[in-house]
This record gives C-alpha cells, structure tokens and sequence, in this order.
C-alpha cells in the first residue's frame, strides 16, 4: 500500500484501537464487606471540598501535633500538605499497633527454597528489630535526621527493618532495587551523598544463592570516582553466622550486622517527631538521558495517602491477609508492602525470589498456604504465569477477594485470564495507573462502587482530577476517541515534592509542558504532566497507552507500543509481544514485533501471519510490521521488565547498550544472531545511523 493511501487512515483511529470492553462488576460479598461501600464518598472527595478532602486520609494516622495549613500553595509546584503538623511513620507503622495486635503477624517472609521456613514477625518482634536497628545507625553510624542512608537489599525482613528504622530516626532511606548492579547502586549513593551502605551478603534467584555483598565494592568505587566516601558497608547475611560472598570484608569499613548488632539487644529508641513535609525516603527513577531521577517523597502526606488508598482501593482491613507480589526496590513495594498496610494494621507477605520457582504453581502454594485474600502484582507477572502455567490456579484451594494490577497497562485478554483463572471470578480487581513520582494510585475504580472494565484502569481516584489535553494545552473529551496526554489538575498529598538537588529539572520535566502562568500561586494554573498518552471513554473511564515517548512514528502516524502489543497478544498462542521501532527509508520508521509463545505451541510462519493480520485488524494496514521475530524469550530487567530499548538496537543493527541489569542477558545473543542472519538473507542490510537517530533507539523504551 502506497504511503499517500496509508496515511488516509485517521490518528485517532489508530491511536485507539481497543474496542469498549463490557463491564464486569464486583460480587455482592465483596460490596458487603468494604471500606468503601457508600456513594457519599465521592461527594466528600469532590473538587467543591478540595483540599480539605484529604483530611479524611490523614486522619487514619496518629499525629503528634496537628497541621495549621492543609495545602501551602506559595511556593508552586513545590507543594507541600499538612503543614504544621508533625509525626513519625514508623510510629504509625508499629508502635501504635502494639496494644491491640502486638502478637499478630506484621509480616510473613517466605523464602524462595521451598524447603526453608516460611517466617511470621509479630508486630511486637518488628517493633524490637527495628529498634534494635535503629539505636545501630543512631550510635554505631552516628546518623540523624535529614541524613541519607542507601539500602542495596534484596526481598527479605531486613529490608522493611532497615527501612522503618530509618524512618524512626527520620533519617532519610534510599533503597536501591537489589537487581540493580552496583555501579547503578553507586550513582545514586553519589546523588544522594549517603555515607553509609547497607547490603546483604547473598540471596535466593531462580535456586541459586546469589552473591549481593560483590556489588558494594563495585558501587563504592563508582560513588568515589563521583565524589562521595562511603564510611561504613553494613551487611546483614542470609544465613546468621555464615558467610555466602566471595567478597572480602574490607577492615574498618565492612561490618557483619548480626555481630555489630549484639551491643544494641533489647535497646529501645524514640521515635523521632519529624514535619510532615519532611522527607521520609528518595526512589531513584531513570529518565532517558542524563543522571537518576531522586524522586523526594515527603512524610506526612506520603503516609497518609498510602494508608488511604491502602484501605479504599486496596480494601485492606486489619484481619486480612495481603500479599503485593512486588519487589520493595521499587515504589509499588515501598507503598503497598511496606507503609501503605503497615499504617493501617494488616499482615504484609513478603517473597524472596521469581514467581515460577521451581514452577508456575508457586504462587498459588503460597496463597493456599497463607491463606492469603488480597493478591497484587504487575502485568508482567500475571503474562509470565498464564504462559507457563494457564492451569495451575484451578489446582489450589486459595480464595482471593481483591486483586490488584499495576506498573503498565494490562491487555483486556490477559485481564480477563487473570480475572477468571487467577480470581475464581470471585475477585474484584482494581487496574491501577500511576508512578514513581506519585506516591499511590491516580487512576483506578473504587472497587465496591465502580465496576471494572478490561484495559481501562478506571476514573480518576479520590480527590484526583485527571485531564487529557493535546499538544497544543486543549482539553481532548471523553468520548471523542482521541488520545493525548493524561495529566492531573490538581496536587494530592502522595506527591513527590522535588527531585532530590534538582528542582529545575522537577520543574521542567513534570510541570513546565502546560502550566498557563509561571507567576501563578494558584494551584489551577499548574497541572502536572505524567509522560503518558491516554484516552478517556464517554463513561470517564481511561485507558492508557503507555509513556509518550515510547511511540512509533510511522508516516506521521504516532503508534504507540501497547496498542501493538495487545493486539499481538490477541492471537491465541503469543505469550507476550514487543513491539519496537526499526529506521525505514520510505516510511521514516516501521514496527517490527518481537513475540514469545506459550508453551506447547513451536515458531511457525502461520503464527507470524496471525500476529500480522491481528494487528491489521484492530489497528490499519498502516501499523502492519514490517517483520515479526518469534525468539525463545525477551530479553527481561530482574523485575521481569521487558528492555525494548535492547530489541530495538538489534532491530537496527545498533549498540545495545548495557545488559548487566537483565536477568537473562544470554538471550541477546541468541536473538541478535537469529534477527541479523534473518534480515541479511531477506536483503536488509545494515546502514549507517544517524547520531539523532542512535539516540531515540538507545532511549526507546527507557523513560520511566
């Protein structure tokens, strides 16, 4: 098809190709049970009581003296809630449940060896470690408030320990996720200006006692050569008494917590009564180009949003039992593990390692076995599992009555295989949409009064005001079938207040796009830009399509890749799809699409014909790949993100880049022979790219 007749095709149409899904709605059960069964709520929650609203959230924690200023807007968009007011998270967190739950499980560890033992730590045991901790850093560290301590920690006790000690101390976490290597570790200690490391000698993945404690010298050498000293490396062990790294311990500098540890038994430290403006933690988020974001999360209005959305959205009451299947390396684990259902009293699991060791069934053995009710993960988990093992939920006798999806829009078919196979259909789901930077959910249903819709993470949430605008700053409606940016109107208490030592790049990056008057102290006049393309439906429901950034522009057509992607994985034997990218001499770019299909099913042209034609179907000729590679796996971060940008270099005969954070880097070369040996026999070859054109496919993919 010639480009002139391509391009009759109208954006709009291809912008936004998911049909409108039916709804499904919550069982009767569940509405009768939840903390969020009356409709008033979103009176209470409307822009007519905004900021006031949120005093309703703020309330779920015990304050040690009151805020005088809900919202200070003087010094825009550097927001700040609860002004006034002051208290201590980790007090929120333990201290206060003691008197009523001290003997109930705060946390259930599980090990990734099924052969070790599952670990219950009562409220009354989290609240000795943590102290214990604490009273370490405060006298053995010498660190106090303000400071800054980077955690390089994997998924085990000692995290949310180390974590909420801090917090005690209000001395400022910042954990660095434990697949990270340690030079990534070593950037953000130099950010953050940390003089004291936290890390863990060894930890379980995929069987296999990893050695952790080889990447802090790694990190140390990265941080000096950036200008900042490490004083102190404390490592805690995965097995008390032994030793599981190749590592030496470094005199003077290295010590073994367990040891250090023994002159701090039974000691006792005050919590600290911070401002709730002050910063509790930083989250490194990467952006495309230059260094690590340090997103500055505040402590009061941090807290109290985690503990709302906690109750409302997640429905967690104190007796249940809650599982985030997420790692606390990253802000979904920081809310919804650790202080989101710790503020509000629950049980909290923990688990060490991979969701499908030693097989897919692994989840649901644990669910059954815990008795666990609230389930949460990511799209990419929930895809891992339906294509290793679609059966296994039906073989185990767990009953969840919530479950949770999160950190990137979920395809409506794997959507209704989670809701079905994974839920029981006795589930309510909630598909919730935000960020790093926000601290909690934006977007999802209020799952007793909502119903859910496959693809669409919902309305905006309580007290939060989404719009979509266009390029130019126009409102795009509900219902015209257009897609555009989705930014929030409003503040909200969960979000990030700079970024840490670089508040013109906070300025810049989420603020600047479409603010209507810089000498502006009114809130209106400073909407907040998210980086993600949207489309609302008639009924106020969105549907994201993922960061704007990561669009294929094919004849002045912007084709986003989750469009793609869920049109790939319609076809019946495509486990997950990928689509990237490649420099096209007539079209300027083109789609190629990496697939991975379920097991059972062999690479075959027939499949690639299916993923063509599904994607010419629900989306035009004008998104018809140019190729379609079926590889034996994508290339995969340790959180199991799949790294486009890789794709994307192969796809172009380009560098890809660095591969030391992916969990299975061997896949590359594989995928690289295959695709290079495949375009060279079809008379592709390589060609020269521009140093523009290098930069967008090493960023492709990357923004965060």
């Amino acid at each position: 098809m010639a480009v002139e007749e391509e391009s009759q095709v109208s954006e709009a149409q291809i912008a936004v190709h998911w049909r409108e899904e039916e709804y499904y709605y919550p069982p009767p059960k569940f509405i009768g049970q939840a903390n969020a069964s009356d409709p008033a709520i979103f009176d209470r929650f409307s822009e007519a009581h905004f900021p006031e609203c949120f005093k309703e959230y703020a309330d779920l924690l015990s304050w040690d003296k009151y805020w005088h200023t809900t919202l200070d807007t003087s010094n825009p968009p550097f927001w700040k809630w609860f002004v006034g007011g002051r208290l201590n998270a980790c007090y929120n967190c333990v201290d206060r449940h003691l008197a009523t739950s001290g003997d109930k499980a705060a946390l259930i560890w599980v090990p990734e060896p099924e052969d070790q033992e599952t670990k219950a730590i009562t409220y009354r045991e989290l609240y000795r470690r943590i102290n214990e901790f604490a009273a370490l850093l405060r006298d053995f560290c010498g660190v106090k408030a303000g400071d800054r301590v980077t955690f390089h920690l994997p998924m085990v006790p000692e995290l949310p320990v180390s974590m909420l000690a801090c917090a005690r101390l209000g001395v400022i976490h910042s954990e660095v996720f434990g697949g990270f290597s340690g030079p990534a570790c070593g950037e953000r200690i130099a950010d953050s200006q940390s003089r004291i490391l936290v890390t863990m000698d060894g930890y379980y993945r995929n069987g296999e006692l990893i050695d952790h404690k080889v990447k802090a010298d790694e990190a140390l050498t990265r941080a000096e050569s950036e200008g900042t000293k490490v004083d102190k490396v404390l490592v805690w062990r995965r097995h008390p008494g032994e030793y599981a790294s190749q590592s030496p311990m470094v005199s003077g500098r290295d010590f073994f917590v367990d040891e250090v540890l023994k002159d701090f038994r039974d000691k006792e430290v005050e919590p600290v009564s911070m401002p709730a403006e002050a910063p509790l933690f930083l989250m490194y988020t990467s952006g495309t180009t230059g260094r690590p974001k340090g997103c500055v999360h505040s402590t009061g209005g941090y807290l109290s949003y985690v503990a709302g959305t906690s109750k409302y959205y997640q429905d967690i009451h104190p007796t249940d039992t809650y599982w985030c299947f997420a790692d606390i390396g990253w802000i979904t684990g920081h809310s919804y593990i650790v202080y989101g259902p710790l503020a509000v009293g629950t049980t909290s699991v923990m688990y060490e390692g991979v969701p499908t060791y030693p097989d897919a069934g692994r989840p649901w053995r644990i669910a059954e076995r815990l008795g666990v009710n609230i389930f949460h993960t990511a799209p990419t988990t929930i895809r891992m599992l339906r294509k290793l093992g679609p059966a296994e939920p039906k073989k185990y006798d767990y009953h969840f009555k919530h479950m949770t999806t999160v950190g990137e829009p979920i395809e409506p078919d794997v959507w209704r295989w989670y809701h079905s196979a994974v839920g029981k259909g006795e589930a309510v789901i909630v598909d919730t949409w935000w960020q790093t930077e926000n601290g909690g959910f934006l977007g999802s249903t209020l799952p007793a009064l909502q119903p859910m819709k496959p693809g669409s993470c919902g309305p905006g949430v309580l007290g939060v005001y989404p719009v979509i605008y266009d390029e130019e700053g126009n409102i795009v409606e509900a219902g015209s079938g257009r897609a555009g940016n989705i930014c929030i109107r409003n503040p909200w208490p969960g979000i990030f207040q700079t970024i840490w030592g670089q508040p013109e790049r906070f300025v810049q990056t989420y603020y600047e796009k479409y603010c209507k008057n810089k000498a502006s102290k009114d809130w209106h006049d400073w909407p907040y830009f998210a980086g993600d393309g949207a489309v609302q439906a008639a009924d106020g429901y969105f549907r994201i399509l993922g960061r704007v950034d990561d669009v294929i522009n094919v004849a002045g057509h912007r084709l986003g890749t989750k469009e793609l992607e869920s049109a790939a994985i319609t076809v019946d034997e495509v486990a997950e799809a990928a689509a990237v990218p490649v420099i096209d001499e007539l079209r300027g770019r083109a789609v190629e699409m990496y697939i991975a299909v379920k097991p059972g099913f062999s690479p075959s042209k027939e499949i690639e014909a299916k993923v063509i034609k599904a994607i010419e179907t629900e989306i035009g000729k004008i998104a018809r790949p140019k190729n379609v590679w079926i590889v034996a796996d994508m290339p995969k971060t340790r959180s199991g993100k799949i790294m486009r940008r890789v794709i994307a270099g192969i796809s172009n005969f380009a560098d890809v880049g660095d591969t030391t954070t992916l969990a299975n880097p061997e896949i590359v070369d594989s995928i690289r022979q295959y695709v290079h040996s495949e375009k060279v026999a079809r008379g592709e070859t390589p060609r020269e790219l521009s140093p523009q054109e290098l930069e967008e496919i090493k960023a492709f993919g990357q923004s965060e």
